[in-house]
């Protein structure tokens, strides 16, 4: 369309009107719903006509004339449309009653049928129609949206091209009042790259006569992962019954999305929303051929919470048996969730976009490694792609696609595929927020060439699944103290909880309190007048300290455990002092010297540890029983390239340079 970009401008400047009434960050509130308005009233055109002498004839024959109606909404070329209107108003004529706009717009929007009065609905619509009108801009703006400029007929603007001009408003809009557009869409060439992906092993199986194919997208947006594939898919057969499904939570998007799959002739039943798929999943007990999805990274789930840990609580009977990662990021939960809805005794494929966190986030034990654990022990996760950075209009940060499924193919069963596709892209020329590189048709290619080749090179590294893990151990270090009565250490005694308390009151009556306190810090005195008679002699065994601090302290009446805090604030760590035992006779551990190995796998760990750990602490040890297995992706370690320093000499000789230049600017400031 060669108008194309001019329409989205023309569209975009109707903002003008707004300015003063409305804030900047709400202008895609009025502007975004009068567009989908717009773009319905220009398909219905063609059978308006029809419709309403359909609405006149059987008009009170009928208790529900939803079917009736429904089959006289038709394209030009006789296609139904799945909705319908069957006031007399549109566009035109509305404008002919000027007094009466607000009223008849409002019939206008009863007259819909209920599929489209729910995309009003959580648009608010009648809200910016009141509002609009009590500022005397409705008669303004719907005549603006009449200019032959915003001509959205279908037969003008493609289905596909409608699609683009919603999500190039949203980031305008996002773009202006700095919120995030990311959220919604994914880039038209990352959403490229995911579906070829998704599909590249499918060829064959998807030619098969009389199939149908059924495609979720858990934060469905605008829609645009679910028409990729659908456009996809028929590309190759146009017999195959693609079946869409998509949930959204965002009022506004999903309302869009539900328009726009509706214009497409797509079942809108099956875009359901405004809903958290954490917490509202709204299709709880099917299960989906291909999943494809952008879910929000970084996002807190404290709203999802409560529902969220009671599916946990079911284990892996619910969506979220394998762990919880931390509040602030929920990338895993979805992750988990896409997963859940594979098949299960057939094949189901995942493409999914995150940011580094669930590569590498939490240690072993943690939520996010249990995730992670589970989904490689388990062989989901066939590949994992890095890409540039700088693609999406929201964020400069990389990311990365996930390609799992329940069935890989008999060369990648236990192994998974790593590529660096960070270098693969070209450059804008004018950006688009945080758009600045992108991925082209050739770009596109030679990344999914690398994914189906299969094979190692520089771009691309394929290891066994315990590759990724690691066991870590717990290596603990004797207890070695010494323990001596000094003034700075008796200072210590006041950290101790129960001396602290010794000079604490809960008595309400102020001279009780007061003289509560006194007798505890005179008691305070006491214990540290009688240990200073022990003196300043410094000892290296606890037993020897332990029989002096109990001699001077017999009169007190003090618990075993309170000596116990006693001798441990007057002690310090020393290399040289016996070593603490228990009851016994073994050594306890330093909690301050307490370390962790991270062990790979399929390495011995009484052997790593004879190597890596005893020379350097030959009285350290494991403490097996606190072993914890944890998976990580690091790609920086994988494919790391090492770079030696520039000489010496090139650093000299700039240093040089760049001084000459400063003094030739100094000078030419003396001169002035």
């Amino acid at each position: 369309m060669s108008n194309f970009q001019e329409k989205i401008s023309f569209i975009w400047d109707l903002a003008d009107l707004l300015r003063g009434v409305y804030k900047r960050n709400e202008y895609q509130k009025i502007i975004l719903p009068f567009t989908v308005l717009k773009r319905f009233d220009c398909a219905l055109s063609d059978s308006k006509k029809a419709v309403l002498e359909a609405y006149n004839k059987y008009k009170g024959q009928f208790e529900n004339m939803e079917h009736v109606l429904k089959d006289m909404a038709k394209d030009k070329k006789g296609n139904p449309l799945g909705f319908y209107n069957y006031s007399k108003y549109d566009f035109k004529a509305l404008l002919e009653d000027p007094e009466h706009i607000e009223q008849n717009l409002m019939h206008y929007l009863d007259c819909f049928s209920s599929n489209v009065q729910d995309i009003f609905e959580n648009f608010k619509i009648k809200e910016r129609i009141r509002e609009l009108a009590k500022a005397d801009l409705l008669f303004r703006l719907i005549k603006k949206f009449s200019e032959s400029k915003v001509d959205l007929h279908p037969d003008i603007v493609s289905n596909h091209e409608m699609g683009t001009i919603f999500e190039e408003l949203i980031r305008k809009f996002a773009e202006q009042s700095n919120e995030e557009a990311g959220e919604h869409f994914t880039p038209r060439d990352v959403v490229g790259l995911m579906t070829k992906l998704i599909f590249v092993e499918n060829g064959e199986k998807l030619k098969e006569k009389h199939i149908i194919k059924k495609v979720y997208d858990p934060a469905g947006g605008t829609g645009g992962m679910l028409t990729s594939c659908k456009d996809f898919i028929t590309s190759i057969n146009k017999d195959v019954d693609v079946v869409l499904f998509g949930q959204e939570v965002n009022e506004e998007i999903y309302a869009i999305c539900k328009a726009d799959m509706l214009m497409k002739g797509e079942n809108d039943k099956n875009i359901r929303g405004p809903f958290s798929t954490l917490s509202k999943d709204q299709f709880p007990d099917m299960k989906f051929d291909f999943i494809i999805s952008n879910p929000p990274y970084g996002r807190k789930w404290e709203q999802d919470e409560d529902a969220v840990k009671k599916e946990a609580e079911k284990g892996f009977e619910g969506r979220f048996g394998a762990g919880l990662p931390r509040i602030n990021d929920g990338q895993l939960l979805f992750l988990q969730h896409m997963i859940s809805k594979m098949k299960v005794k057939e094949k189901s494929r995942i493409a999914v976009i995150t940011n580094g966190s669930p590569l590498f986030t939490g240690d072993a034990g943690q939520g996010e490694s249990d995730i992670r654990k589970w989904m490689i022990e388990n062989d989901f996760v066939e590949a994992i792609i890095a890409l540039p950075d700088q693609l999406f209009f929201n964020t400069g940060i990389h990311t990365y696609i996930w390609v799992l499924t329940n069935e890989k193919p008999p060369e990648r069963v236990g192994r998974i595929q790593l590529i660096d596709a960070t270098s693969f892209f070209l450059k804008m020329r004018k950006s688009l927020g945080n758009k600045r590189n992108y991925l082209s048709i050739e770009d596109i290619k030679e990344i999914v060439e690398l994914y189906d080749d299969f094979e190692e090179n520089k771009y691309c590294k394929i290891f066994d699944n315990e590759v990724l893990g690691y066991t870590k151990v717990i290596v603990e270090r004797p207890l070695q103290l010494n323990y001596q009565v000094t003034e700075e250490r008796l200072e210590n005694l006041y950290s101790i909880p129960v001396f602290r308390t010794l000079a604490e009151s809960k008595k309400k009556d102020p001279e009780l309190k007061l003289k509560e306190e006194e007798e505890g810090r005179k008691k305070q005195e006491e214990i540290i007048n009688a240990l200073k008679k022990i003196g300043n002699h410094s000892y290296k065994n606890r037993d020897e300290f332990e029989k002096k601090v109990k001699e001077a302290l017999k009169g007190f009446n003090l618990s075993a455990n309170f000596i116990k805090n006693i001798i441990l604030a007057l002690s310090e760590h020393d290399d040289t002092a016996d070593y603490v035992l228990d009851k016994k006779g073994n050594k306890l551990p330093d909690s301050n010297l307490r370390d962790s190995e991270k062990i790979p796998l399929k390495q011995d760990i009484e052997k790593y540890f004879e190597k890596e750990v005893k020379p350097y602490y030959p009285d350290a040890w494991m403490d097996r029983k606190k072993d914890k297995v944890g998976y990580e992706i690091n790609f920086t370690k994988y494919f790391y390239e090492y770079k030696p320093p520039r000489p010496l000499e090139d650093i000299q000789k700039d240093i040089k340079e760049v001084t000459a230049e400063i003094q030739e600017f100094l000078k030419a400031g003396e001169k002035i």
